[in-house]
C-alpha cells in the first residue's frame, strides 16, 4: 500500500492564510467603521469648507485677521494638476484631501495586526502550522486591500459631498486623468502598508508604538504624494506607483520577516 502525504506548499499555506484575514476583515466592525469614516470625511469637509468660505476669523491677541478659504471644486478634494504649487502647500485644501486616507490606512493596519498578537491568535498560528513569511505577506495583502477600499469611500464621499455643497466638477485633468490619479494613488498603499506591517510586528501588543511608528513614517512621506499622484496623472505616475508598491513590500516585508524570527511573539 501506497501513502502519499501531502506537501504544504507555499500557494497553498498562502491561500488558507489570506482566506482566514479577508473573512476576519470582512466580519469585523473595524473594517465598516473605518469605511464609513472615510465616507463622511468628504462630505463633512467640502459641505464645512464651503459654508465658511471667505470668513474671516481673528486672533484676539495679536489681531491678526485670517480668511477661511473652501475648495474651487471637487476634484480639488482628490488632488491636485501637476506643477500646481499649492501641491505641497500646507494650506486646508492642501491637507483636508483624499491624502489623509494613508494615515487611515496606518490606523487600520496595526489595529488589526495589535488584535493577532493581543488575542494570542499570532503565536498560536506560527506554533501550530504557518510561516512567519506567510503571515507578513497575507497582511501586507489585507493592509492594501483595506486602504484602497478607503480611498474609494472617500472618493464616493468626495462626489456625494461636492454635490451637496454645490461645488463645480469641471477640470482640465479629464475623466483619464482622474482614473490615473485613483489607480496612482491606489498602487501607492502598496508602499505604504509594509511600513505599517514592520511597526505592527515590531509593537506587537503595544499599539502605541505601531501608531507612533506608522505616522510618524506617513508624515515624512506625506508631502510625496500630491507630486506622485496628481490630479492628470498619466501612466508614468501609475507604473512608478505600482513598482513602488512592490519594491517596497518585498523589501519591508524581508524586513517584518526578520523581525518575527528574532524577537519575542509576546
Amino acid at each position: 500500500m501506497n501513502m502519499k502525504f501531502e506537501h504544504n506548499r507555499f500557494g497553498k499555506r498562502l491561500r488558507s492564510m489570506l482566506k482566514v484575514d479577508f473573512r476576519r476583515m470582512f466580519t469585523m466592525p473595524l473594517f465598516y467603521i473605518m469605511a464609513g469614516v472615510s465616507l463622511v470625511i468628504p462630505v463633512l469637509i467640502l459641505v464645512m469648507t464651503t459654508m465658511m468660505d471667505g470668513s474671516v476669523s481673528v486672533d484676539p491677541t495679536t489681531g491678526v485677521e485670517t480668511v477661511i478659504e473652501g475648495f474651487d471644486n471637487v476634484w480639488q478634494a482628490i488632488g491636485t494638476l501637476s506643477g500646481e504649487g499649492s501641491a505641497m502647500s500646507m494650506d486646508l485644501t492642501g491637507m483636508c484631501n483624499i491624502n489623509m486616507m494613508y494615515f487611515i490606512a496606518a490606523v487600520f493596519v496595526c489595529l488589526f495586526v495589535y488584535d493577532d498578537f493581543r488575542s494570542g491568535y499570532a503565536k498560536n498560528l506560527f506554533t501550530v502550522r504557518s510561516k512567519k513569511s506567510d503571515y507578513v505577506i497575507s497582511k501586507t495583502l489585507i493592509g492594501f486591500v483595506g486602504g484602497a477600499c478607503m480611498l474609494i469611500a472617500f472618493f464616493a464621499g468626495a462626489m456625494l459631498g461636492g454635490a451637496v455643497a454645490g461645488l463645480p466638477f469641471e477640470t482640465t485633468a479629464g475623466v483619464g486623468g482622474i482614473v490615473m490619479c485613483m489607480l496612482s494613488k491606489i498602487f501607492l498603499v502598496g508602499a505604504f502598508v509594509p511600513i505599517y506591517v514592520l511597526m505592527s510586528v515590531v509593537g506587537k501588543q503595544k499599539l502605541w508604538l505601531s501608531l507612533i511608528g506608522s505616522l510618524g513614517i506617513s508624515m515624512l512621506f506625506f508631502m510625496m504624494i500630491p507630486s506622485l499622484t496628481p490630479l492628470d496623472a498619466g501612466a508614468v505616475n501609475v507604473i512608478l506607483c505600482l513598482a513602488g508598491g512592490v519594491l517596497f513590500s518585498v523589501g519591508f516585508g524581508a524586513i517584518s520577516n526578520q523581525v518575527l524570527n528574532k524577537t519575542s511573539l509576546v
